[in-house]
Order: structure tokens, then C-alpha cells, then sequence
């Protein structure tokens, strides 16, 4: 995470960060203009799913807003972090029940990675960001 003098690492940080926003800002977008596809994916057991999928991308759109600041750039990365991980049960749905969405399986398996390799990034921006501060 950091280079050879122990200063974090700017260009993969950046990185991470530019993927991060990107993700969070095309999914938050996405929950205000296809939000008949959003509540889709909802879990039938999730009670208020139009108020989940509102709020969810509310909070998305919120996290990218505060990765633009480096004062707000960790609280937000764990706000993002927590969301990430609080959606999973979408995923797993998904994967239960495929048939309901017309996507190929294989591409329900893949973003079960994909959600770590998410998380690893967003890590990465809070403690590198972290780092910096100290």
C-alpha cells in the first residue's frame, strides 16, 4: 500500500478512487432514472423496497459526494463500505433466483468477486487516505 519511502501509493490510491466514485455515481444514478429495474432485484422480504431503493441511492450519491473531499473522504468510504456490504442480500437473491431477471448465471456468480474486489477498493481509499492525514 505504500511505496519504498512510506508515503502511500498516489497513482493506485487514485485509481481506486476514480473507480469508486464511478461505481457509486452510475449505481446511485441508477437508482432515480431505472428504478422500476432497481426494485427488481429487491428481496420480496425487504419491507418499504421503493423507500430502499430511494434511500440505498440517496446514500450512494451522498458517498460519492463525500470521496470528492479528502476532510470526507474516509467517513465516506466507510459509509460506502457498509453500504456494500449491507446490499449483499441483493446478490444472493439474485443468485437464488435467476430466473427472474434474465441475466446469465454466470455473470450472478461473477459479481459475488466483484463485490470484494469493490470492497478491497474502497478500503484502500480510506486507509491510504488515512495515511496521508497522519
Amino acid at each position: 500500500m505504500n511505496d519504498h519511502q512510506g508515503k502511500p501509493n498516489s497513482a493506485l490510491t487514485s485509481a481506486a478512487l476514480v473507480i469508486v466514485i464511478l461505481w457509486f455515481l452510475v449505481g446511485g444514478i441508477a437508482h432515480f432514472v431505472a428504478t422500476a429495474v432497481e426494485l427488481r432485484v429487491v428481496p420480496p422480504w425487504v419491507p418499504w423496497p421503493l423507500a430502499a431503493v430511494m434511500i440505498s441511492g440517496a446514500f450512494e450519491l451522498l458517498g460519492v459526494a463525500g470521496l470528492l473531499h479528502r476532510k470526507t473522504r474516509s467517513p465516506a468510504g466507510i459509509g460506502l463500505f457498509l453500504l456494500t456490504i449491507a446490499v449483499s442480500p441483493v446478490h444472493v437473491f439474485m443468485l437464488q433466483h435467476p430466473e427472474l431477471f434474465g441475466i446469465p448465471y454466470w455473470l450472478l456468480v461473477l459479481r459475488v468477486p466483484l463485490q470484494v474486489v469493490l470492497l478491497v477498493l474502497i478500503a484502500r481509499v480510506i486507509l491510504d487516505n488515512w495515511q496521508s492525514r497522519a
